[in-house]
């Protein structure tokens, strides 16, 4: 915690300031990236078991002005790393940087720089939004003339409850209001772990819009969702994690690239019995549907699509439809994070087999 002399006041403002230029950086901070972690570890003491290694060794890198998502299933160390990086866990070793700052050499202008939104509603009932700004703006020390309490609750839409009591917010409220006390001093890096678990979709939106405005400001955007459809459309940047280590890391576009898959739709003007001949081949999977819609799932790297187009004016079908639909984040993400067979046991490879199968490719109907 941070007192609320001028001297610590002014202390941090300048380190949580100092990315919008009203304190100066070196050219070495400014060149550095809003998050930075370099062989990072986090071993817990087992419980009357062996140890658990939370994290193995993770290298991540997070380009400032940026809206990075981190996605891992459950237990895959993304709420640890999160923690170390907010200073609520204490690494066993490797280096942890905010906007430059290391995290323990130098801890006040690393808490400074970030803001974290839990997922847990951790607030107190018996404290209105306004007094719970106040309170947390004087954590961080931030002066009465430089607090943003009504700003902050009017872009998220709280200010018409203000000086309501906690306990009697929705709990999208309460969510809105727990981004607005992460936001109270500025931070030039803000994390967002699972902001939209549980809420409406006006409230998605609303939430989305403002963050794009922070980051259009230049605040660097740090998301965890399970909401893949969310990380794919807001994300820059992706780093999926999963038993603790980092298994990729790259731009959105590039990273659904990975997976050479696409799938077309196409409905033909009569009934078939069969599929056109040209339509098959390596790497194709096609099936008929209602008797007149064509699905067919194929590498765009190595099949161009108007092959299959004359393929079928070729049987003398004429198209009277065609949608397609490419490779979505949710197929990346099982292909990377799905356990591997060698590491099942045997009476359970079939299994995993059978419905990694059914997940990715539905059947078709013959």
């Amino acid at each position: 915690m941070f007192g609320a002399d001028d001297t610590q006041s002014g202390r941090c403002v300048q380190a949580i300031r100092a990315h919008s230029g009203e304190s100066e950086m070196t050219d070495t901070q400014e060149d550095t990236p809003a998050v930075q972690t370099i062989a990072l570890r986090k071993v817990y003491k087992g419980d009357g078991g062996p140890p658990k290694e939370a994290l193995k060794s993770v290298d991540l890198s997070i380009p400032r002005g940026s809206i990075f998502g981190l996605l891992g299933p459950n237990g895959a160390g993304k709420s640890t790393l999160i923690n170390i990086l907010a200073g609520l866990v204490v690494k066993t070793s490797g280096a942890a940087l905010v906007q430059g700052w290391d995290i323990e050499k130098n801890m006040r202008q690393a808490r400074c720089a970030i803001g974290v939104v839990p997922q847990e509603l951790n607030l107190d009932s018996f404290f209105s939004p306004r007094e719970m700004m106040d309170l947390q703006a004087g954590f961080y020390g931030v002066p009465r003339s430089r607090r943003r309490t009504m700003e902050i609750l009017e872009a998220l839409g709280l200010d018409d409850k203000a000086d309501a009591y906690a306990r009697n917010l929705s709990g999208g409220m309460r969510r809105r209001l727990l981004v607005a006390k992460a936001l109270v001093h500025a931070p030039p890096v803000v994390v967002l772990d699972e902001p939209t678990a549980g809420v409406d979709v006006e409230l998605r939106q609303t939430l989305w819009a403002y963050m794009k405005e922070l980051n259009d400001a230049g605040t660097t955007i740090l998301l965890t969702t399970h909401y893949l459809e969310e990380a794919q459309e807001m994300c820059d940047e992706i780093a999926i994690i999963n038993h603790g280590e980092i298994v990729v890391q790259d731009t959105t576009p590039a990273l659904l690239a990975r997976l050479d898959r696409k799938e077309a739709r196409i409905t033909v003007d009569r009934d078939i019995d069969s599929v056109p001949e040209g339509l098959a081949g390596p790497g194709i999977d096609v099936g008929i549907e209602n008797r007149r819609e064509l699905l067919i799932r194929f590498p765009p790297s190595q099949v161009p699509m108007g092959r299959l187009l004359d393929a079928v004016k070729r049987a003398g079908l004429e198209i009277a439809d065609l949608s397609t639909r490419d490779t979505d984040l949710e197929e990346i993400f099982v292909t990377l994070t799905r356990p591997q067979l060698d590491d099942l046991p045997p009476r359970r490879i079939a299994d995993r087999q059978a419905a990694s199968i059914e997940r990715t490719n539905p059947p078709l109907s013959p």
